[in-house]
């Protein structure tokens, strides 16, 4: 390979990443997470889990919890001493409890949906505009969601920058 070829090769390889970088830099936001972030965001979901019907779905949860595991912690003590029928039936309240306690963690699971739902498209046009704020002022040229991302240092991440601007227009 003549000299003049490689020197050619070099400076090409060596002017490449100088391109890339001249068109900005690369970074990672979750939206998701941002909005949720936010002090608006706890206050309206601390509003939800004060809320009556909450509240006492949440009792209704912790007791059943507490007696699911009670009888968790008596099967595995009398599994042994029990016969094939009473093992049946403990495994029949077992599975009857589980079920019931799964129904009211999913109502609980619902309303923080529907208020994390409210959320994200009452914020969004605030999510818009702080976003293209950063990516004017941070110089950012390719702007990727978290989600759709296998891998990014935290160094890429903007979403704190995002939450701290998102914090700031709800402040007023």
């Amino acid at each position: 390979m003549s000299k003049v070829l490689k020197i050619a090769l070099v400076t090409a390889a060596l002017a490449f990443p100088a391109l890339g970088w001249a068109q900005g830099k690369i970074a990672v936001v979750n939206v998701e997470q941002s909005i949720l972030q936010t002090d608006y965001a706890q206050k309206k979901l601390a509003d939800e889990r004060n809320n009556e019907d909450y509240k006492s779905d949440k009792t209704e949860f912790d007791r059943l919890k507490q007696e699911f595991d009670q009888l968790v912690a008596k099967f595995q003590k009398d599994a042994a001493v029990m016969s094939q029928d009473q093992q049946l039936e403990a495994r029949r309240r077992l599975a009857s409890k589980q079920a019931d306690l799964e129904h009211v963690a999913g109502k609980l699971q619902t309303r923080e949906q529907e208020v994390g739902q409210a959320l994200l498209e009452e914020m969004s046009p605030q999510v818009q505009q702080v976003l293209q704020e950063l990516i004017a002022t941070e110089g950012i040229g390719l702007l990727l969601q978290r989600g759709s991302v296998i891998h990014a240092d935290a160094g890429y991440s903007i979403t704190a920058k995002v939450t701290d601007k998102l914090n700031q227009a709800f402040a007023n």
